[in-house]
């Protein structure tokens, strides 16, 4: 019996969370998606979003196709833009992630160094473990875009 989930089972997945967070940003418009929920730390949904692109960037590019890549983590959570320019991100960033996994191997090393987080290394020994981790990212962040949307609505 097999342990592996297939690579293409978990891009669904991955689709399926970048879909959402799109069709969230699309129904807020431009000033909700920008607007603050006023709760202490809290982000837009931009910042969320924008700090997803980052994460796609950073894990599958720099991690898991070593290649070089350019990315200021603090300016994600001080972002703004709208929501075209935004979509339009996430798109070249899955574009990017699904060439950055081009020869995948869940079992092996990852390819790129790990320096932007301290994290458990058991975590992500693997490059099926920054697969995962990439996913755990973007779902949670895609229920904390859920949860920002619906505060701003409910402000407006």
């Amino acid at each position: 019996m097999s342990e592996a989930v297939p690579l293409d089972v978990v891009l669904i997945h991955v689709d399926r969370a970048l879909n959402g967070m799109t069709a969230t940003l699309r129904e807020l418009g431009d000033d909700l998606t920008n607007t603050e929920t006023g709760l202490p730390g809290g982000n837009t949904a931009y910042q969320i979003v924008r700090h997803c692109c980052g994460v796609l960037e950073f894990w599958g590019g720099q991690v898991l196709a070593d290649r070089p890549i350019t990315r200021d983590r603090l300016a994600e959570f001080t972002s703004s833009g709208t929501v075209d320019e935004l979509v339009a991100l996430v798109e070249q960033q899955r574009a990017a992630f699904r060439s950055d996994i081009q020869g995948f191997d869940g079992d092996a090393a990852p390819r790129g160094r790990m320096s932007e987080r301290s994290m458990d290394p058991d975590e992500v020994r693997t490059q099926g473990g920054v697969l995962m981790h990439v996913y755990e990212e973007l779902a949670q962040h895609r229920g904390h875009l859920d949860i920002t949307a619906d505060f701003v609505r409910a402000a407006s």
